[in-house]
């Protein structure tokens, strides 16, 4: 029967292709299921052989520790070298929209807090 190993929801495209070629490295045969034409199905990955599931599980856990562990490297590296993007680099490269995004969560919150003060 088969199980359900790794959902594709809101997953970029490297990882994806990663944990199909990790499946694929370690001949385990599998299948994909898309989100259909409204977006409103499970997007997956499934394994036919529900015998080697355990096993493809700790396969991918492993792999999204040591995804984890590079991309903090490359993050801390490229913050470390002025790469990485600030908010006031943010600000700059685009102030109308900065500004327009502030205004709204600043709108929300304030709605949001109406509800505690006045009841």
């Amino acid at each position: 029967m088969s199980k359900l190993v790794f959902r594709l929801r809101n997953v970029p495209i490297d990882e994806a292709q990663d944990i199909r070629e990790l499946l694929e490295n370690n001949d385990i045969a599998y299948f994909e299921t898309s989100a259909g034409n409204w977006g409103i199905s499970l997007p997956a990955i499934w394994i036919h052989d529900s015998a080697r599931f355990e096993f493809t599980r700790q396969l991918i856990d492993e792999y999204q520790i040591e995804r984890t562990e590079r991309l903090r490297r490359e993050y801390e590296v490229s913050k470390a070298s002025g790469e990485a993007k600030t908010l006031w680099q943010s600000f700059k490269g685009n102030p109308l929209r900065f500004i327009a995004f502030s205004v709204v969560i600043a709108v929300i919150l304030t709605i949001y807090m109406q509800v505690f003060v006045f009841f």
